[in-house]
């Protein structure tokens, strides 16, 4: 007859290593997280008119304009330059921050993003 209920041959080694594995990588999550925040990340539009410049906490820290993207007839492309330099500096940082922490998890779907069970 079968052994019912408990855990046979080693699990709960298995289980400290686990854990321990869970706690380095929660380690090095923290210290890339500090890492990402001390970066910064530059975005163009209108072929270099408009640099927008977006720090780690996905913060814009430098708006930056060419002379003759400023036109008092035109504010609006200026808006739409602005605009599409700090969406491509806040995707360049997502990008980063994902790629960094995609090393330590080893693709396990991401920040508490839960496993693929």
């Amino acid at each position: 007859m079968a052994k019912r209920g408990g855990f046979s041959g080693g699990m709960p080694g298995n289980m400290n290593n686990l854990m321990k594995q869970a706690q380095k990588m929660q380690k090095q999550m923290e210290e890339t997280t500090k890492e990402l925040e001390e970066k910064e990340v530059t975005a163009t539009a209108g072929g270099g008119a408009v640099e927008v410049t977006v720090s780690g906490k996905k913060e814009v820290t430098k708006v930056k304009l060419a002379e003759e993207v400023v036109d008092p007839e035109d504010i609006e492309m200026l808006e739409d330059l602005i605009v599409a330099a700090t969406n491509e500096a806040l995707r360049k940082m997502e990008e980063l921050s994902s790629a960094s922490m995609s090393k330590i998890t080893g693709g396990l779907g991401g920040l508490g993003g839960g496993f693929p069970f």
